[in-house]
C-alpha cells in the first residue's frame, strides 16, 4: 500500500471535459499523473462510486464548498477520483457543480487504485472493484498525508481534514 513520502504511479486517468481549449477535446482526455503533479500541491480524494449517497451528499461538497480556502494554503488543484468512466463522472460534476473547484477524475479500469493497494472489494455488493475512501495531499507526486477511511466511514477523509493538514504545511 502506497505510504506518505511514496511518489504516486504514473497511471493514467480520464477527465471528462465539457468545454473545448488547452489543447482538450470535449469529451473524455486522458491525465497522466506524472506530468499532471509535477511542480504542484494536489488534494486528492477518491471514493468509492460516483453518485452514491455519501459521496454526493458530504464528500464532494465539502471540497468544493472549500476549494478556495485549499487555494489560500497553497493547494493548486483538487482531485476527486473515482472507479467510473469518464461520462460518469463528467455527469456527477455537473450534477455537483464542480466546474473551477475540483477535477473529477475517472479511474475506470482502477490502474490507479491497484497501483496504490487502495482497493475497496465490493463484489457481491453489485460494485466489482472499487477505490477505497481517502484523502492524500501531494506535493511533486510525492505523498505528504495519507488519511484512509476504515470501511464503511466517513471520518478522516473529508475535506476539513485535508484542509488543516494542508494549512499545516503552509504555515511552515
Amino acid at each position: 500500500m502506497i505510504q506518505i513520502g511514496d511518489t504516486l504511479p504514473d497511471t493514467t486517468l480520464m477527465e471528462f471535459i465539457e468545454v473545448e481549449g488547452n489543447g482538450c477535446s470535449l469529451g473524455p482526455n486522458p491525465v497522466q499523473v506524472a506530468p499532471a503533479t509535477a511542480g504542484k500541491t494536489i488534494a486528492l480524494f477518491a471514493v468509492p462510486g460516483a453518485f452514491t449517497p455519501t459521496c454526493s451528499a458530504k464528500h464532494v461538497p465539502g471540497y468544493v464548498d472549500k476549494a478556495s480556502q485549499f487555494k489560500a494554503a497553497g493547494v493548486d488543484e483538487i482531485w476527486c477520483l473515482a472507479v467510473n468512466d469518464a461520462f460518469v463522472m463528467g455527469a456527477w460534476a455537473r450534477d455537483q457543480n464542480t466546474a473551477g473547484a475540483v477535477r473529477m477524475l475517472a479511474d475506470g479500469d482502477a490502474a490507479f487504485a491497484k497501483a496504490t493497494g487502495l482497493t475497496l472489494d465490493l463484489h457481491g455488493k453489485g460494485l466489482g472493484l472499487r477505490s477505497n475512501r481517502y484523502s492524500m495531499l501531494v506535493r511533486d507526486g510525492k505523498v505528504l498525508h495519507l488519511n484512509i477511511e476504515a470501511p464503511g466511514k466517513f471520518e478522516v477523509s473529508d475535506a476539513d481534514t485535508l484542509l488543516a493538514q494542508a494549512t499545516g504545511l503552509s504555515a511552515r
